[in-house]
């Protein structure tokens, strides 16, 4: 049995102790927000919030996650991924949608880290998070967008 919290509410899983987080999110809580992608944490499309940091939950065993503090991108709230999302839309971001939530829970935690990112910072924080449809300088416009809109 492991006890997580997931988007504020603790859960409890009886699966193997190895399972990766991905799949008690999508196929035990049914939170399919969170993508399947690659499986080896290279394209970002599973990206959650582990205890507030960015994390491929492909590759995460949920023994390892006993305790944590799980965000799936339909339980973030706050400034910053309101002002991401509105950047997404407002600039026509997502093509085919597949990475998206892995995309905004990156950028978003980047701005939660770095309010005023400079390109290098943004290339550095979204560098694990492919986009098959190459919308990078979308993606990287819409992030300073919503640093902009959160500087006021």
């Amino acid at each position: 049995m492991t006890t997580l919290t997931v988007n504020g509410k603790e859960v409890t899983v009886d699966l193997d102790p190895d399972t990766p987080l991905l799949w008690v999110l999508r196929d035990e809580l049914r939170l399919t927000g969170t993508k399947f992608g690659c499986g080896v944490a290279q394209c970002g499309a599973c990206t959650v919030m582990l205890d507030g940091m960015p994390r491929r939950s492909c590759i995460t065993p949920i023994s390892t996650v006993e305790g944590s503090e799980v965000t799936t991108i339909e339980g973030m709230q706050g400034p910053e991924v309101t002002a991401v999302q509105a950047a997404w839309a407002g600039i026509d971001v997502p093509q085919c949608g597949w990475c998206q939530s892995g995309q905004v829970m990156s950028a978003t935690a980047l701005l939660q880290m770095v309010p005023s990112p400079t390109d290098e910072d943004i290339d550095n924080a979204m560098a694990g998070n492919v986009c098959r449809c190459a919308t990078y300088v979308r993606i990287r416009e819409a992030i300073h967008t919503a640093a902009k809109t959160l500087e006021g």
